[in-house]
């Protein structure tokens, strides 16, 4: 049985950042179909091409959003983890 006393925080932070990225590019393109679906009614009132530009940026921010947030709460979560593995003695796993 092996206990887990401290895990890396650079790189656990940059794997959370990862997953953030594609959970925000998952978003992105439920944003970008959204935008196109309201870009003909937003053409209908005199403002033609926001929902390409609208879906472009959406993915976009949703891709680089995801990475930072994803890396900021995956290195404070392995901080509070090691903290917490410090005073309470860590997680057992049997491999």
């Amino acid at each position: 049985m092996a206990i887990v006393k401290s895990i890396g925080v650079l790189s656990v932070a940059k794997i959370s950042a990862l997953f953030g990225a594609i959970i925000g590019l998952i978003n992105g393109i439920f944003m970008a179909i959204m935008a196109a679906l309201i870009g003909p009614a937003m053409a209908a009132l005199g403002i033609p091409g926001v929902g390409a530009s609208i879906g472009i940026l959406s993915i976009l921010a949703g891709i680089i959003l995801g990475a930072i947030f994803g890396f900021i709460v995956g290195g404070i979560g392995a901080i509070i983890y090691n903290v917490s593995a410090s005073l309470l003695g860590g997680i057992r796993l049997d491999i």
